[in-house]
């Protein structure tokens, strides 16, 4: 059984001890240090931006896989060969749902409207509980690349919504729609260990790598 550090434990991190039983947890009132990370065998991340920043040389010096749910964070430019250069992998996503990552290629042929409808226009609106820092949130920006087309992007802040992302085009003939609601906080956690497995699998190249096309060549290689 893998052994874990977890790094945060907020709603997502928590929900992480409840699907593996071999998690060591830090957060703010307890952090941890370069010792702590010496035994795991992956450490997994759901630190807000800043923190995860102040902890970056530690990881990076641990030599441990990294998988990071962590967005709104200035990465080194260098990150990706710092990684290679000592032969380790590590995975970020902007969202850890693994549907969420079957939706991209449904957001990338989206923008095949706009050749149809050139006076048509895109938006995404995206809902998040209001403890949520960031926004617009790391999942809306990530749709925004995938999208690669002009969209104009709102945010909304309630409640304690997990998360919903919609993406809309609206032209004079038609209106189309396409909704992504997370359910409960489990789905982030559920990705990460999946993530976790991939990054500590042996297969993964050393680098940075995306969740995305981490999923994407997964169900490529399940065809």
């Amino acid at each position: 059984m893998m052994k874990i550090v977890l790094l945060g434990k907020g709603k997502t991190g928590s929900k992480v001890m409840d699907y593996s039983d071999n998690v060591t947890a830090f957060d703010s009132s307890h952090p941890a240090r370069p010792e702590d990370l010496a035994s795991c065998d992956v450490i997994i991340s759901f630190l807000p931006g800043p923190a995860f920043e102040s902890y970056l040389p530690m990881l990076i010096d641990s030599g441990k896989p990294v998988v990071t749910g962590t967005t709104a964070c200035d990465w080194p430019e260098d990150i990706d060969d710092q990684l290679k250069n000592m032969e380790v992998s590590w995975i970020r996503a902007s969202n850890f749902s693994l549907g969420m990552n079957v939706v991209r290629p449904i957001i990338q042929q989206f923008r095949q409207l706009k050749e149809l409808y050139p006076e048509g226009q895109f938006s995404i609106h995206e809902i998040h509980h209001t403890h949520k820092k960031d926004a617009p949130s790391g999942t809306a920006l990530s749709w925004e690349e995938w999208l690669n087309a002009p969209v104009e992007i709102s945010s909304e802040r309630t409640g304690d919504v997990v998360g919903i992302h919609q993406i809309r085009f609206t032209s004079e003939e038609e209106e189309i729609e396409l909704v992504h609601k997370a359910r409960d906080r489990g789905i982030f956690a559920k990705g990460a260990l999946w993530a976790a497995e991939m990054v500590t699998g042996g297969e993964l190249p050393a680098g940075l790598h995306e969740f995305t096309d981490c999923v994407a060549e997964y169900l490529n290689k399940k065809q």
